[in-house]
């Protein structure tokens, strides 16, 4: 059964498998779209592996904030850097020029086809326009909107992509149906290469709790001082403490770590921040990219999880993991970058005993865990 829909099909139903019309033969060059933030392109890391299991070579298109979690992720041959005008806020004209750019990225990468990965709210449909005036033959995504010739082949969300599917199993869908499937022995769980130790502040610390304060909008963010609480709290217990965060979040992660924890605030590349994330007992983080790059070490997580956004969907997607905040507050599914509501109560009211009990919680159900335990 042919993976192709015909052009301009108002529904494609997932393929059975691959079809390659392309005029080289064999396994085809494959070129993955994930064009937003840094957690967004490692959610996509399972779909970026099905693909590299079935392609003879793997492009990862990202934009500027997700480029170095494409990185990190196995299967990946090059990752090329790409701001999309609709994704990332830039002052540069739409014009011809970006068109152009874009065309001389896909040539030099030749790719027989591409998979377009976008979450429930965005639109593949801009850049499969691009890629077929690039002169892409085949591209496949999931779209809301009636793809025209756009895709050959196309999910429906609601229908092929169930409101309530975590954003890993949303890509791997997408993967899939454009031909591609994870080996029978990869369960399909989050992922990272481990290539680079921790720094030496770490290196030696024996046991330590991570914990993480910044999130990309204040909506998602557990209040400073309660954080800076935390941290002494684990410190009063004998716990070593590492405070991570950007580069931007200096003061904030100087402001948490006090006397009593280890500041890494702007210290850590994304590998190395991965590595410190991996020795941790437990990591303790808002909505944000690190979550996923927890996830990805296999660390448990106590995640302080604001509900603007549903948690089916963007809770990190590992096994071992406490969800704290208020899920059925008022601000649940806003998107809102500022708390609607005053005082922020989903996450204030979450205490520091509160992230204490789920660490123990944790680790108890880490000491019952095996090796084999199925993804979420």
């Amino acid at each position: 059964m042919s993976g192709h829909a015909a052009l301009g099909d108002e529904h494609a139903a997932p393929a059975a498998g691959p079809v390659r019309g392309h005029a080289r033969g064999g396994r085809p060059r494959v070129l993955v779209a994930r064009l937003d933030s840094f957690g967004d392109v490692l959610v996509a890391g399972p779909a970026v592996r099905a693909v590299a299991a079935g392609a003879a070579h793997v492009t990862l298109l990202c934009g500027p904030q997700g480029a170095p979690a494409g990185r990190l992720l196995p299967g990946v041959d090059v990752v090329r850097t790409w701001a999309a005008p609709w994704v990332t806020e830039t002052a540069r004209p739409i014009d011809d020029a970006v068109v152009d750019e874009f065309r001389t990225l896909v040539a030099e990468e030749r790719p027989d086809e591409a998979v377009v990965l976008t979450s429930f709210h965005q639109s593949p449909l801009p850049l499969a326009l691009l890629l077929r005036l690039a002169g892409v033959p085949r591209v496949s995504g999931a779209s809301v909107d009636h793809p025209g010739s756009l895709l050959d082949v196309r999910l429906r969300p609601g229908e092929d992509l169930p409101e309530d599917l975590a954003e890993p199993e949303r890509a791997l869908r997408i993967a899939r149906a454009a031909g591609f499937a994870l080996p029978a022995d990869d369960a399909g769980r989050l992922a990272v290469r481990h290539d680079v130790d921790p720094p030496d502040s770490v290196a030696g610390l024996g046991r330590y709790v991570v914990v993480h304060p910044g999130a990309s909008v204040p909506a998602r963010a557990w209040p400073a001082e309660q954080h800076r609480e935390l941290v002494s709290a684990y410190a009063a217990a004998g716990i070593r403490v590492v405070v991570t965060g950007s580069p931007g979040e200096r003061d904030l992660t100087a402001l948490v770590a006090g006397d009593a924890g280890i500041d890494l605030g702007g210290a850590t590349s994304p590998a190395e921040l991965a590595a410190v994330l991996a020795g941790a007992e437990v990591v303790v983080v808002g909505n944000t990219g690190p979550a996923h790059l927890a996830a990805a070490v296999g660390v448990p997580i106590v995640s302080l999880f604001s509900p603007v956004v549903p948690a089916v969907k963007w809770a990190p997607y590992a096994p071992l993991v406490e969800l704290l905040g208020d899920q059925g507050a008022p601000c649940r599914l806003s998107r809102a970058r500022e708390c609607p509501v005053p005082g922020h109560p989903c996450l204030t009211r979450v205490s520091v005993q509160d992230v204490l009990d789920a660490h123990r919680r944790l680790l108890d159900r880490a000491s019952r865990i095996t090796d084999d335990v199925p993804a979420p």
